[in-house]
């Protein structure tokens, strides 16, 4: 009889155990998510629920980070939503499998780690922002209630507007009242659950338990409510993009939604894979680069499949890692569980009430505004804080696309100025004929002019003192102006003194100076 090695044993069984909790967590999420992303209501469930298991048993093997679970992900819901509503729900497949071949080649290239030098400014701003969009949403489907800038310009502003109105119906209209009734339920559930749960059973997924109460009181009641619609056979909603669907690879708007699917998706990936490796200490780290190729992987199998895109999702992960996860099996045996959920038992989720899985969005989208992060931005980094805000307002107001573009923008535009800005102060004392010069930010051959006017402003036979603690670079350009304006300045009669060590750091090598130099 085989046997497993005891450390081998230990491991299987924190990976089974994890791999439950993440199923539960991801069940609900996963058909909640594809009815806020646009899919239309009788395929969501299915096609949600397949993302997840490929999430499951196709990247999970693949993955560059062990213990990250992949799936459906609120984080890309907007931009999807955008998608389906510009080409078509038919068109989603081409956009997905161009978003992974994406994400395989610059894994093969080597790229993954140039993914992590987004600024978190700007992710952060990114989520705020899809978090508003995601409950100003959802908060109308809650109520059993239609969206109402679903196709409109400006939807997202639109559906934040009427959110009073959709209180309104919920209070007073016996059509919406036994859906808000539901939603209400779900959240408070959620929530008191989330703050008052015994530390034993954390484990137990808030989400699910939410899902649970709404499906039992609605059934329990006969409450007329909306269902999730569930097909006799669920994965009949995967299907491969036809020869009429891939004619839409002839739109270039179609590649460019594919390109920013694949810098989103890998983007956010990459960022729950480092968070990852900051709450385990049991399995390897993360291999980036492995990690882009394998969300490729996953997401151009999503794409023949026609179902959505898939990312690392930090709520899945983190669950993962709390529940004592060990190796990728876990995350391969959640996939496997959810496949045996939709073969054995789909009809379980045609109970399950709409507004239940819109509250869970609605709680969610709450929580993806952080608002204690962009006040401490604020506090540590004003133009940081800009970033954050540009980029939550660009979502908002506009699109996520544009929301990136004008955070990726500003990010630019503070690196421009960093390497362009340079104060110089000169402080002189007449009588000890001496003058000291402190040039504070970066010397390129931008600011060569200013730099230079300075210099020349100290008078021939005095002491130069040039402080250069507060530089941060120097370029070519500008060093070859100081040294030849110290040779000038010391043949006049002057002493120049700066410091040589500071000098090298900043030019990286050894430079030729005036021979007084110290």
């Amino acid at each position: 009889m085989l046997r497993l090695k005891a450390p081998l044993a230990r491991s299987l069984g924190h990976d089974a155990f994890a791999s439950v909790v993440v199923f539960l967590v991801a069940l609900p999420l996963s058909m909640g998510i594809a009815i806020a992303s646009g899919v239309p209501m009788e395929k969501a469930a299915s096609v949600g629920l397949v993302t997840a298991i490929i999430g499951g048993l196709v990247v999970g093997p693949l993955s560059g980070s062990p213990l990250q679970v992949s799936g459906p992900a609120a984080g890309l819901t907007v931009m999807v939503a955008a998608f389906i509503q510009k080409y078509g729900f038919e068109t989603l497949g081409p956009i997905v499998m161009i978003g992974g071949l994406v994400q395989i080649v610059a894994g093969l290239l080597r790229l993954g780690p140039v993914f992590r030098a987004v600024s978190p400014a700007l992710i952060q701003g990114m989520l705020a922002g899809i978090g508003v969009l995601i409950f100003a949403s959802q908060f109308h489907v809650m109520v059993d209630d239609v969206p109402p800038g679903t196709g409109r310009e400006f939807g997202g502003v639109i559906n934040l507007w009427f959110i009073a109105e959709a209180v309104f119906k919920g209070v007073t209209e016996p059509v919406h009242r036994p859906a808000a009734l539901i939603g209400l339920l779900t959240i408070a559930i959620v929530s008191l659950w989330a703050a008052l749960a015994p530390k034993a059973l954390r484990l137990v997924p808030a989400a699910l338990l939410g899902v649970i109460a709404a499906t039992a009181a609605a059934s329990t009641f006969d409450l007329d409510v909306r269902r999730v619609p569930v097909p006799e056979r669920l994965l009949d909603a995967a299907r491969a993009p036809s020869l009429s669907d891939l004619d839409a690879l002839r739109d270039s708007g179609v590649w460019l939604a594919g390109l920013s699917l694949a810098f989103v998706a890998s983007a956010e990936s990459l960022l729950t894979a480092t968070a990852a490796d900051s709450l385990q200490r049991h399995a390897e780290r993360t291999g980036y680069s492995r990690e882009l190729i394998a969300q490729g992987m996953g997401n151009l199998l999503c794409g023949l499949l026609n179902v959505l895109p898939l990312t690392g999702v930090i709520v899945r992960t983190s669950a993962n890692v709390m529940a004592g996860a060990r190796t990728r099996l876990s995350t391969f045996l959640h996939g496997a569980w959810m496949l045996l959920f939709v073969l054995l038992l789909p009809q379980l989720l045609s109970m399950i009430p709409v507004a239940a899985l819109a509250a869970i969005l609605v709680y969610t989208g709450a929580k993806l505004v952080k608002v204690d992060f962009a006040k401490g931005l604020w506090r540590q980094d004003r133009i940081e804080a800009i970033v954050f805000g540009v980029t939550f307002a660009g979502v908002v107001g506009f699109d996520l696309l544009t929301g990136i573009l004008l955070g990726i923008g500003v990010s630019l535009a503070r690196l421009v100025y960093t390497f362009s800005h340079l104060a110089i102060r000169i402080e002189k004392d007449e009588a000890a004929r001496v003058a000291h010069v402190y040039p504070d930010g970066a010397a390129t051959f931008i600011r060569l002019p200013r730099f230079a006017a300075a210099l020349e402003r100290i008078p021939p036979g005095y002491d130069a003192y040039i402080h250069l603690g507060r530089l941060t670079y120097i370029d070519h350009a500008c060093l070859t102006m100081l040294v030849d304006w110290g040779e000038n300045f010391e043949a006049a009669g002057g002493r120049l003194q700066l410091d040589r060590d500071i000098l090298n750091r900043l030019f990286d090598e050894k430079v030729w100076r005036p021979a007084n130099a110290t």
